[in-house]
């Protein structure tokens, strides 16, 4: 008699936090249903309350190791905002450059670290030798360039916070240090090295698109919302600009002030994982649901803003305009032109006059209640909203973590990817992987974007040494 069978793949591998993946068969072995579980709790939103909203960037970028410097500029921001100040341009300056080096690092983390083993090996290769490791013993050329370039990201990182992972550095109002004009030049000598990685990464990424295009288009290509910051010229812009959210295919464009985001997006909530679904309010869930990063960045673009990345896109659009635009696979050749735009803003602004400027803090007390900070993180949109009394005390925290708003893509790429391989019950280790490697697409943060919304249910049992139980408490 044949029964129903369910696949568990826990813990996925490659990216940062704690999930699994459940796939439930029915009795003739074809997915009746896939989703992608979130198993891990931060509780950043509740245990930020009573803190002065000063504290706030040295204590939200702790929620991850990987991108703190994001946590901690949407927090400046949001804390900019309750005070009513406008920071001077040479703050404004560092803090860009802070987060150039935040997404050099992060991309080129993701690619050569985390992506790499898939893209050069294949799905179906020995689990043995498809991990970083693997990649250094096969490919160390390659290897090497990915770990220099992403100490170049450090570098930046650390010239500016002392330290690369939590760096001290963005304060509400500015920033604490400015950069000497010493600092600045060894800086710039490390482009020619890191434009070079990039563009290994670009040509590799071109040709396995090539080799890999079939593939690519079935490998849950689907159309949907997508989302990002934008400058006046239509422009991605990491960290500031108007909200735009569009269509992929159709003919749908809206923007506004992200300051206005609770009348545009709303959270839904699934009892089955931690991690909730933003969606666009005017289409409900989950018709509303888009995705951000990358991919969308991408997509929404009416431009890039440096020469060298605008190129790469309009390449990029040639060689996806035969139906591979919503391939959940491109957030890889997507995340390499942003690396590429990234090297260049960042350069841009290390040659610019305002970088080695002294004016870099503005002083002020609390003039409004509540702060909205509103940047792009590598992953993709981050939001910071922050209640306060008259004393600057935190009194409520809303977190829309880029991960979040990939949610309900994330869930939507697992079971696209699983009904397109797993057929008649046969099973086998490259078919897992893909179905993971369709979450790594996305370079999900997990430890960033667990949080909850609403009364929790708890189970607590209390046992002795001897194993008797001596406490239960329950609360539904």
């Amino acid at each position: 008699m044949k029964e129903n069978r369910k696949i568990t793949i826990n813990p996925i591998t490659r990216l940062e936090g704690h999930g699994k993946v459940v796939i439930h068969l029915d009795p003739d072995g074809n997915v009746e249903d896939a989703k992608f579980h979130v198993t891990q709790f931060r509780g950043f939103e509740r245990f930020c309350h009573g803190r002065p909203f000063e504290e706030m960037p040295i204590i939200t970028q702790r929620i991850c190791g990987i991108c703190p410097v994001s946590h901690q500029l949407a927090s400046a921001k949001a804390c900019d905002a309750i005070l009513g100040v406008r920071i001077p341009d040479t703050a404004v300056a560092l803090r860009r450059l802070l987060h150039m080096g935040q997404f050099i690092q992060s991309h080129a983390l993701h690619f050569f670290h985390l992506a790499s083993p898939d893209l050069l090996f294949g799905w179906d290769s020995d689990p043995a030798q498809r991990n970083i490791v693997g990649v250094i013993g096969a490919y160390p050329d390659i290897a090497k360039k990915g770990i220099r370039l992403r100490k170049f990201g450090q570098d930046v990182i650390r010239a500016l916070g002392g330290k690369s992972i939590h760096p001290a550095y963005a304060i509400p109002g500015g920033v604490i240090n400015g950069l000497s004009e010493k600092v600045r030049d060894d800086l710039l000598t490390g482009f020619v090295p890191a434009y070079d990685a990039c563009y290994v990464a670009l040509d590799f990424i071109k040709e396995w698109l090539e080799k890999n295009r079939s593939e690519i288009k079935r490998f849950a290509n689907f159309q949907s919302l997508m989302t990002g910051l934008v400058d006046d010229a239509g422009c991605p812009d990491m960290y500031d600009g108007k909200l735009r959210i569009r269509h992929s295919l159709e003919d749908f464009k809206v923007e506004f002030d992200p300051g206005e985001y609770l009348n545009f997006i709303a959270e839904h909530v699934e009892e089955w994982s931690y991690l909730k679904f933003p969606y666009f309010k005017e289409h409900g869930f989950p018709q509303g649901c888009y995705r951000v990063g990358p991919l969308a960045r991408i997509n929404i673009a009416d431009a890039l803003s440096t020469p060298k990345a605008h190129a790469e896109l309009l390449t990029f659009r040639e060689k996806t305009s035969d139906g591979l635009i919503g391939s959940t696979l491109l957030f890889h050749y997507a995340r390499l032109i942003e690396l590429l735009n990234c090297l260049e803003a960042a350069e841009k602004l290390l040659q610019s006059e305002a970088i080695c400027g002294k004016d870099i803090q503005n002083r002020a007390s609390v003039s409004n209640n509540e702060g909205i900070g509103v940047i792009e993180a590598p992953r993709g949109t981050l939001i910071h909203h922050y209640r306060v009394d008259k004393y600057g005390v935190i009194e409520d925290v809303n977190l829309i973590v880029a991960t979040g708003h990939n949610n309900q893509a994330m869930n939507q790429s697992v079971g696209m990817v699983a009904r397109e391989y797993i057929r008649e019950g046969r099973v086998r280790e490259g078919i897992l992987n893909r179905i993971e490697g369709a979450i790594r697409c996305y370079d999900p943060c997990l430890s960033c974007s667990t949080h909850a919304m609403g009364q929790m249910p708890l189970h607590v049992q209390v046992y002795s040494r001897e194993g008797q139980l001596l406490v239960q408490l329950e609360r539904d």
